[in-house]
């Protein structure tokens, strides 16, 4: 089973069903019915499993405007849902594509993300 790792405790950690935004694996991309062990700080001493779930969807998705992916962009709604809100005049969708480039720079202007949402099986 493979690890998916949070760098954050996410408030969309504690509901049923919740979503993440990932690129694709080098190895062997995502999956539907792909069972993933959730794991919080993932290469920390402090490393908490939370559980584990499944994959149940799997859409790619642009996040950023000036890239030239023609998948469907990231919506504000999306953003928020996956966590993200709004600080002063930045909308959740800003906040969310400067976290995203900070961790992963030009790529996000390359590459289109898989938008994962998954379902607990268990909760640890």
């Amino acid at each position: 089973m493979r690890i998916l790792g949070f760098s954050e405790r996410w408030e969309k950690l504690n509901h049923l069903e919740f979503t993440t935004f990932r690129f694709a694996r080098k190895d062997r991309d995502w999956a539907i019915g792909e069972q993933v062990q959730v794991v919080l700080r993932p290469r920390s001493k402090r490393r908490s499993v939370l559980g584990t779930a499944e994959i149940v969807g799997k859409e790619p998705r642009n996040i950023a405007a000036g890239s030239k992916l023609t998948c469907p962009h990231v919506t504000e709604d999306e953003a928020f849902a996956d966590g993200f809100v709004p600080i002063g005049i930045q909308t959740a969708l800003d906040c969310m594509y400067d976290w995203l480039f900070d961790l992963h720079g030009k790529r996000l202007l390359e590459e289109p993300m898989n938008k994962l949402t998954l379902r607990w099986i268990e909760r640890i």
